[in-house]
Order: structure tokens, then C-alpha cells, then sequence
């Protein structure tokens, strides 16, 4: 069986304390029974968690749906966002098959970024590492007002923002995401098909913008 892999890096640096991370908590655990009833999610669908703050943690391994569970994750330290760039570089190497000659391996992964800040260490250094991967589209989302999107937009095209960080915006958030991952799974299940950009996926809903 042919996986599709999704990897969501989230910020769970000090500025995340209280409200965000409840809602980054709250957004996954939706996302995942919303996803549990889609019968084509549930096939092909695997879910990765890496969370970047002192340090980048990958604290899920590629799990399927169906035995995902959700570690508690605390909001602490720094934006080490340039590691986390470089952690999922190094989990795509390990954990998506690759296509050969005998077998058709993964789909290509969906990546998703979410963060409230500015990056504190040396992003650009793992941006290099994520570029020499093959990712289907990625999707970075800055929340709240103290994120940079241009920067985001440096590492992907595919850059939303959130005008707040409060447990609504994020839970769109994920709700949104969960709708990407469903709509692609389809793609990939009925027709074969890979979601190469935002142009293909569910129109995001009013309080997430599309930077452009």
C-alpha cells in the first residue's frame, strides 16, 4: 500500500504558553477523528509530529490513523525552527519508501509549518537540507502578529496566516488541514493523483488569509 505522509512541525516555543498550545492540543485531536472517518484518509493517510522549541522533537513517528495518539506537548524555550527544517529532511529519509524499480514507494510527503514567532536559530541552514527533498506542497501558517510570512514565504509559496494565535483561528486551522490531508488522500486513492499546490485544496476558511 502506497502511504501518504504528512509531517506538521509546530511551534511550541515559551510564546506558545496557555491558549495556543491548549489549541494546538485541541486542533490535532480533532483533526485526527475527523480524519478517522474519512474511508480514504484512513487508508493512506500517516501522520507525523514534530515539535520545535529549544530543540526540534520528533514526538509521533509516521503512525497510520487509526493507532495515532497524541503526546502531551508543552510550551517552552525558543523557535528552533531551522532544526525542526532539518529533522523532517532527515524523518522523510527514514521513513517514506522511495519509488525503485521493483516497487512504487510513498506518495511524495505534505508538509505543514505553524508558528507564532521569528525563527532563533540558523534556518536558512536547515531550509537547505528541506530543499533537496521532494514534498508534494508544503504549507507554512504564521499565527498571530508576531510571526514573519515573508520569511515563511522563503521556505514555501504556500503561506497562510492567522491575524491571532487565540484557540479559534488555530482550531480553523487544523480543521482546514484536516480537510488538505482528506482532499488529497482522495486524489491520491481515486485517481492517482498528487496535490502539487494550493490551487487544489479546500478554499481556507475567512480567518486564515492566503499571503500572497
Amino acid at each position: 500500500m502506497r502511504r501518504l505522509p504528512v509531517y506538521l512541525l509546530l511551534d511550541t516555543s515559551g510564546s506558545m504558553t496557555g491558549e495556543p498550545i491548549e489549541a494546538v492540543k485541541n486542533g490535532v485531536q480533532v483533526m485526527i477523528s475527523s480524519l478517522r472517518q474519512n474511508p480514504q484518509a484512513i487508508e493512506t493517510a500517516f501522520i507525523s509530529i514534530i515539535t520545535f522549541d529549544s530543540e526540534a522533537k520528533q514526538v509521533v513517528p509516521l503512525t497510520d490513523l487509526a493507532s495515532f495518539q497524541m503526546v502531551d506537548i508543552r510550551a517552552t524555550g525558543t523557535t528552533s525552527l531551522g532544526a525542526a527544517l532539518k529533522l523532517v529532511s532527515t524523518c522523510i529519509d527514514n521513513e517514506v519508501t522511495k519509488t525503485t524499480a521493483e516497487q512504487k514507494g510513498d506518495w511524495k510527503p505534505l508538509v505543514f509549518i505553524m508558528t507564532d514567532g521569528i525563527p532563533t536559530d540558523d534556518w536558512q541552514l536547515g531550509l537547505e537540507e528541506f530543499r533537496k527533498r521532494k514534498t508534494a506542497f508544503t504549507v507554512a501558517c504564521a499565527a498571530g502578529s508576531a510571526a514573519d510570512s515573508s520569511l515563511l514565504k522563503q521556505i514555501t509559496e504556500n503561506v497562510v496566516s492567522l491575524d491571532t494565535a487565540d484557540s479559534q483561528s488555530i482550531a480553523k486551522f487544523f480543521t482546514w488541514v484536516s480537510a488538505s490531508i482528506g482532499v488529497s488522500s482522495t486524489k491520491v486513492e481515486d485517481g492517482g493523483q498528487e496535490v502539487t499546490g494550493m490551487g487544489e485544496l479546500p478554499p481556507p476558511p475567512a480567518e486564515l488569509n492566503i499571503v500572497t
